[in-house]
């Protein structure tokens, strides 16, 4: 305990506020305490509660509450000789009694009553608290503005920006931040690229401040960071290709609905917080902590909008199909997030398909064309089926693993076709590819989950970076932890 706070050395403090209904139940135990020997009570909002004390002490700067602990009001502390001795919280008689050292406290009144939440642990002051009394423990280097400098403006000046404004990340947002996760603030995530710089939970946190995260989201943040950062991903090369690519984000299980991710109407576009703010700092933490900036190691020709962001929920709700994640090994019931390195949307338009071998050709046939229709394998790509396509399958009894079957069976294409300078095409494969049929994807380069809205006959296609696999990135799933 601080020096210069003048709590008394010997005899007892009470702590309480009056908005909290079990304090002005123990109003009158504090006026016995307080007729009977040394009693110090602290009001946190009230400076006149409770009436039955002669001189309650102002502690609405909540420093005295802060600095002894108190997370429930009312507490009752016993000090000998400057140091404490016993603890109670809430309202128990027979605690009160054994901290108090008096019988009898409370006739008339029930034997026991929760206490309230402190006002000095309410979020946003804990916070404020611990950055006033220098407690925060973070050790990421504070950089002060100029009186006249817009912290908007600095920051976009700073090169901390994708472009859009970020949230000023103050000590305070930061520990707030690190509320969502019990993992340690110092932990080493992985090494970002380019510049391999060390990502620790407290740095992904700075970055989810500015991308607009709430604190409950970091749990999926750091998993998706996590994940790009495992070597099949290869997230230097995505930074360095000159394709189109950069890290999509898919999320399972329990979480999506937990923090209130969308996995329906308009899942791919705007409008959804977790959705846009996850994908967002994980594209910060490139920028910010592995120096992945367009135009230096980040060398995309084009790049794609959902280098910005590109976060959705898979809707698992009513889907007799094993999601993403369960498919790719995650128990069911745990919520898990995965990677895949992808571009824009391509959409599959098939408004009359009645029956599932219709529509699986519809979807081959748009597959097929993905990066260009004379190469293959070129690629991975995830299929985004919409529910109504879905219930085509469902209806027809067609299971994930049937349709993936048909898919690969029907991307399957006549190298004839793909060699270079056929149809008067110049791209293609080299004339090895004549009299074979060649596979327009890698096994496991395609990917199935099903989103989007109750109505249209709309899927996707989200094209996968050139050379996946073994010489480029490959799909990584990673568990959500606490």
């Amino acid at each position: 305990m601080p020096d210069g706070l003048n709590l008394p050395a010997d005899g007892l403090i009470a702590v309480v506020k009056r908005d909290c209904p079990t304090c002005e139940l123990t109003a009158s135990v504090l006026g016995t305490l307080a007729a009977v020997g040394a009693l110090a009570v602290y009001t946190q909002d009230d400076p006149s509660f409770p009436d039955t004390i002669a001189a309650p002490i102002d502690d609405h700067d909540l420093t005295i509450s802060h600095l002894l602990g108190i997370e429930i009001v009312p507490t009752l502390i016993r000090r000998v000789g400057g140091v404490e001795v016993a603890r109670s919280y809430g309202w128990d008689r027979a605690e009160w009694e054994r901290v108090s050292g008096v019988a009898g406290l409370g006739a008339g009144l029930p034997a026991m009553r929760p206490g309230c939440g402190a006002k000095n642990v309410e979020p946003g002051t804990i916070e404020r608290l611990k950055v006033r009394f220098g407690q925060t423990g973070l050790v990421s280097r504070a950089i002060d503005f100029g009186a006249g400098e817009d912290e908007m403006e600095a920051m976009f000046d700073r090169g901390w920006s994708d472009g859009l404004p970020v949230v000023p990340p103050t000590a305070e947002r930061v520990l707030r931040m690190l509320s969502g996760t019990s993992r340690a603030p110092q932990e080493i995530v992985g090494l970002v690229p380019p510049d391999l710089a060390p990502a620790t939970v407290e740095k992904i946190a700075i970055n989810a401040v500015m991308a607009g995260c709430k604190p409950e989201y970091l749990p999926v943040v750091l998993a998706a960071v996590e994940a790009v950062l495992e070597e099949p991903f290869a997230m230097h090369g995505v930074l360095a290709t000159t394709m189109f690519v950069g890290p999509v984000v898919m999320v399972n299980g329990p979480v999506r609905r937990q923090i209130g991710m969308n996995a329906r109407g308009n899942a791919l576009g705007q409008g959804n917080r977790a959705n846009a703010t996850i994908g967002r700092a994980l594209q910060l933490v490139i920028r910010n902590i592995g120096g992945g900036r367009p135009q230096e190691v980040d060398r995309a020709t084009l790049g794609n909008p959902g280098k910005l962001s590109y976060c959705f929920a898979e809707d698992e709700e009513d889907n007799p199909w094993d999601s993403l994640a369960t498919e790719r090994g995650v128990t069911a019931g745990k919520s898990a997030v995965t990677v895949f390195a992808g571009f824009g949307l391509q959409g599959v338009v098939d408004q009359k398909s009645r029956t599932p071998e219709s529509l699986a050709r519809s979807f081959a046939e748009c597959l097929n064309v993905v990066h260009h229709p004379k190469l293959a394998p070129s690629c991975d790509a995830v299929l985004v089926v919409c529910p109504e396509h879905a219930r085509t399958f469902y209806q027809a009894g067609w299971s994930k693993a049937r349709l993936y079957e048909e898919l690969y069976r029907l991307c399957q294409l006549p190298g004839d076709d793909l060699v270079a300078g056929m149809r008067g095409i110049a791209e293609g494969l080299p004339d090895s590819a004549r009299g074979k049929m060649i596979s327009k994807f890698r096994p496991g380069g395609l990917l199935i989950v099903r989103a989007g809205g109750g109505a249209g006959m709309f899927s996707g296609i989200i094209g996968g970076w050139s050379a996946s696999g073994a010489r480029g990135s490959a799909p990584v799933t990673i568990e959500v932890k606490s």
